[in-house]
């Protein structure tokens, strides 16, 4: 079930909205892919990039980051985390979307679209990261982010 809404964080958030339709397209699907594909949750570049920060730098935090993808535009970060994770994902400033394997091909540096590519390939990292961790580390991750704008 994929979600064509907004999610929308406060104006004290710090986030950026992020359209839920908006996906990273990646390769097709390998064969050896797994049964269960992961879900992606899309963020805003600048929120993402401290997310990562904050969980690389907490390397105690179940499993670390997984693989992280990026646009070409350099809008959007996309993180794996497990399936199903869509139907309850309710961070403000974030979209969840499942992705049913739709693109999904782990081995490969860089998958085949020319605008989108792995800030951290699948095996470089974990599977995917975990959820509880993820929303943690975006909330701290916005709450850095307005203390830094308001600092200006």
């Amino acid at each position: 079930m994929e979600s064509t809404g907004m999610n929308t964080a406060p104006a004290s958030s710090g986030a950026t909205p992020v359209p839920a339709a908006t996906a990273v397209a990646v390769a097709p699907m390998a064969p050896a892919a797994s049964a269960e594909a992961p879900d992606l949750v899309t963020v805003p570049t600048r929120q993402g990039l401290e997310a990562v920060d904050i969980i690389r730098r907490a390397a105690s935090l179940a499993g670390g980051v997984g693989p992280v993808l990026h646009d070409g535009s350099g809008d959007t970060l996309g993180f794996l985390v497990p399936p199903g994770t869509a139907d309850a994902w309710d961070m403000p400033g974030s979209a969840c979307t499942q992705t049913n394997g739709r693109g999904m091909r782990f081995g490969d540096v860089s998958p085949t679209a020319d605008d989108t590519g792995w800030l951290l390939p699948p095996e470089a990292v974990g599977p995917v990261t975990d959820p509880d961790v993820l929303r943690a580390a975006l909330g701290e991750a916005a709450r850095l982010i307005e203390a830094a704008d308001n600092c200006r």
